[in-house]
């Protein structure tokens, strides 16, 4: 498997996605600048976390009309497997990638901590190594990650299985105590219709290692290869 990783003006977790890939990959996926209109075919396209641009506008707004942007776009289109984590699922909604808006964290304050997340559906590439129903612990580390849309959205995303993670308790049970952002109905992360982007912010990367203090990331990584290799 080839994949890449977008790096911006202010990516900070663009290393730890490097190093998450290696992991499973077994090899170094390809950097690339967001200058850079054009890049080598991959079958993976990841936009790391981070405050691309210095969030200025919005978060991810300017990223979403870079040059390398433009050409994940037009890759995605055509069926090329994108996932965008934290500043990356900002993108994704800015660029209308993924429907809905990350709006400013409901207490008004930047969140860092690990949460719980509750796998909603292992149907795609991206959680085919969870079972549905499945707690993971992952952490977050975020100002504008609560997610919304409007109602018609939001029954289409249910209808359509789009809805691929929520914030839960440790044993799984989805409660406004769990939501560190006010999120609508505790969304942490949705797919396209067609299942091939996924935009989260979660950082997976974050907890892929034992050496970081847990391994419920790790299998996002190892699914991915395990399905476009």
């Amino acid at each position: 498997m080839k994949a890449a990783v977008i790096v911006f003006p202010g990516s900070n977790c663009d290393r730890d996605v490097q190093v998450a890939l290696r992991q499973s990959m077994g090899g170094d996926p390809i950097m690339v600048w967001h200058k850079e209109g054009g890049f080598q075919d991959v079958d993976l396209i990841v936009l790391p976390g981070g405050f691309s641009y210095g969030d200025y506008l919005r978060c991810g707004a300017m990223a979403a009309h870079s040059p390398a942007l433009k050409e994940v776009v037009r890759r995605a289109a055509k069926g090329v497997p994108v996932l965008g984590i934290c500043n990356g699922f900002q993108m994704l909604t800015e660029t209308g990638l993924l429907p809905g808006a990350l709006l400013r964290n409901g207490n008004l304050k930047f969140v860092c901590k690990d949460v719980h997340v509750k796998v909603e559906t292992s149907q795609s590439l991206f959680t085919a190594r969870y079972e549905t129903g499945q707690a993971l612990r992952i952490p977050v580390a975020h100002h504008d990650g609560n997610y919304y849309a409007d109602a018609g959205t939001l029954e289409r995303l249910e209808e359509r299985g789009q809805i691929a993670f929520r914030y839960c308790a440790p044993d799984g049970t989805v409660t406004a105590e769990a939501n560190p952002n006010g999120s609508l109905d505790n969304i942490a992360g949705v797919t396209n219709e067609a299942k091939t982007v996924l935009g989260l912010m979660p950082h997976p990367e974050r907890l892929a290692d034992p050496d970081l203090g847990g391994t419920d990331g790790r299998a996002m990584f190892d699914g991915l290869v395990e399905a476009l290799s």
